[in-house]
């Protein structure tokens, strides 16, 4: 069966069954929250959070803390998806919806990631030009050659990426500290942040962007993914370890950036909202006002430093994202390098422009407009994910229980209820604004029409796929029609159509079934890439070649078996190919996966086995 590893150059790569104390196999354990974490302290948290502190004081911490109990749920969710599936959260998605609805998806978590890069792309730039002088434009092109440090790293295995984080961590988390301490917060103040309100709208953006920034869909896709470099046992035992030791893992490293982002908002509050300067949202600016209001230049240098530190960290992770959503949306693999230039290059672009026709004064406003996008992306990849884990068969036993599968729904209408109040607000508002509203109307009004029933959609597809696999009996029928010259019936060649997908094991089992070891067995694909339909059987481009590697990988094991099997490799469309192979030999059965019930697109092109079966004069057994 084709089946891609998720990260493949270090899947696996990290053997926790050879260690044999218990302190050391949780060491083995920790580090991809670590890498999730620096997510939840980039430079975006910065902007929001030093937004928040300013305008409002301490009144937004309790948005903080929220957020990071929300973040701990979800992160466990994504871990214990990747733990027990061994699938990302992209590869599941792409296992459950149509071509259609993934490419949709795959083109919002990139919308995500670009967001997310957007910012630290900013805050690398910001935090270079307070350190060195650097002029921003050069600080943002200087970004670019980052994605190279992580080829190097990946290079050195993930343990030492993890190590190179943590270490960029150890340097945040430590001049915060230094900071809170010339800041001296007022701690009656702080308890009182801990309890919620919204003093107005401008707050409620804010919050939205705090959100954003700090449960960010792409770092759902990323544990997904990480958790899969542990090599562990996977018996019952082995997985329900898995689980306990990387929520452990979880639950230490996004305490962590907690810690940093209340540091920030608070030190906003201590400094800036205290002394009356409630407009500080720009980087720069906070910047500028540490030094004279803390009387002492080290808090300028340390918040800089920190600043790159998070920008640099943060940047690995969002490349890294960029990578496990093509290849499990897709099931497209490109160089790792292309990969991660083009995902730099699309944050890049914006932020030259922005900088470059509107100002270094833009950053700020651009650092909180990308959480917010960051925020709205995560319906998304919340309700699937959720959906991914409550699924008691696929979840082996794993599945998470009611009462977490209740707070996880909860948390989801929250962040979905947020974001569509501050989508319609914003439309409202420009609709008012507008002196030729039209526009909205027509442009603006149906694409946000269109994403709100996408969200539905998403939301429901799961559950009819669920009542699919396990219909309602029927009713019996009245009468039982036996014949008295019943005789078993013998398959001596049989067809097995493939299409390396799960389905496959049971179309290959229920072959034999069928045949045994006397019969003879052909098996079928149809290459469908472009170089197929126009070149046929002269196409030679990677896809045709890598599904004449797994045909003929079938055919070995098989054949290990004592079975007898051919193998045959048509091209173009499956739904002409498979009847063309099937009718020029002499078949007694064809065996095909129901593939490709994906509704709307059903009605429009029709299924491969509706079309094959009425092409061919021989019995189609079906499996699903």
């Amino acid at each position: 069966m084709k089946k891609n590893n998720s990260l493949e150059e270090v899947h696996n790569s990290v053997d926790v069954g050879a260690k044999t104390s218990v302190f050391k196999k949780i060491l083995a354990f920790f580090g991809p929250a670590y890498l999730v974490s620096v997510g939840y302290m980039d430079p975006g948290n910065w902007a929001t959070d030093l937004a928040g502190g300013s305008q409002f004081g301490y009144k937004l911490l309790w948005v903080l803390l929220m957020s990071n109990l929300m973040a701990l749920l979800l992160q466990s969710l994504s871990a214990r998806l990747g733990i027990v599936r061994q699938r990302d959260l992209a590869q599941a998605s792409r296992d459950t919806y149509s071509r259609p609805v993934n490419f949709i998806l795959y083109f919002l978590a990139e919308i995500a990631i670009a967001a997310c890069d957007l910012a630290e792309v900013l805050g690398m730039a910001i935090g270079l030009e307070l350190l060195f002088d650097i002029p921003l434009l050069w600080g943002v092109s200087i970004t670019l050659l980052d994605t190279f440090l992580l080829l190097f790293l990946m290079n050195k295995g993930i343990k030492k990426m993890e190590a190179f984080i943590i270490s960029l961590i150890a340097i945040i988390g430590f001049s915060f500290l230094i900071e809170i301490f010339f800041a001296q917060p007022e701690m009656t103040e702080m308890a009182k942040g801990l309890i919620p309100s919204i003093p107005n709208s401008t707050a409620l953006y804010i919050a939205i962007g705090i959100i954003g920034a700090t449960v960010m869909p792409h770092n759902l896709y990323l544990h997904s993914s990480l958790v899969q470099t542990r090599k562990f046992d996977h018996t019952k035992k082995g997985i329900k370890q898995a689980i306990k030791y990387n929520f452990l893992d979880s639950l230490i490293a996004l305490n962590l950036a907690f810690f940093v982002n209340a540091a920030i908002l608070i030190l906003a509050a201590a400094v800036f909202h205290k002394n009356g300067m409630f407009e500080v949202a720009e980087i720069q600016d906070a910047h500028k006002l540490l030094e004279p209001l803390l009387g002492t230049q080290w808090a300028s240098i340390l918040f800089a430093l920190a600043l790159i530190a998070a920008g640099q960290s943060s940047t690995i992770t969002g490349t890294l994202a960029g990578q496990i959503v093509m290849e499990g949306y897709l099931n497209l693999r490109i160089q790792p390098w292309v990969r991660r230039i083009l995902t730099r290059l699309v944050a890049i672009i914006p932020a030259f422009l922005a900088i470059y026709y509107f100002g270094e004064a833009s950053t700020g406003k651009l650092l909180i407009l990308s959480q917010v996008v960051l925020s709205m992306q995560l319906g998304f990849a919340i309700i699937p994910l959720i959906h991914f884990v409550s699924d008691k068969e696929k979840m082996q036993g794993f599945a998470i229980s009611f009462p977490t599968k209740i707070l996880s729904w909860l948390v989801t209408l929250i962040i979905v209820s947020l974001n569509v109040k501050l989508v319609y607000d914003e439309i409202h508002s420009w609709i008012i604004s507008s002196e030729n509203p039209i526009y909205i109307w027509i442009f603006v009004v149906p694409i946000a029409i269109f994403f709100l029933f996408l969200l539905i959609y998403i939301m429901i597809k799961p559950v009819l796929e669920k009542a699919k696999r396990h219909p309602k009996l029927v009713p019996h029928i009245d009468k039982i029609i036996v014949s008295e010259n019943n005789r078993s019936i013998s398959y001596a060649n049989i067809a097995i159509a493939l299409d390396f997908s799960e389905i496959d094991r049971k179309s290959i089992e229920s072959a034999f079934q069928l045949g045994g070891k006397e019969a003879k067995y052909v098996l079928i694909h149809i290459v469908e890439t472009v170089g197929a339909f126009v070149y046929g059987d002269k196409a030679h481009d990677f896809e045709t070649m890598s599904d004449a590697k797994y045909l003929e990988e079938y055919k070995k094991k098989m054949e290990a078996f004592g079975y007898e099997v051919e193998v045959r490799l048509g091209f173009g469309n499956p739904k002409t190919g498979i009847p063309e192979v099937i009718n020029e030999g002499q078949f007694d059965i064809l065996i095909m996966g129901a593939h490709g019930h994906n509704w709307i697109k059903d009605l429009l092109f029709g299924t491969t086995v509706g079309a094959v079966r009425h092409k061919i004069n021989i019995p189609v057994l079906i499996t699903v």
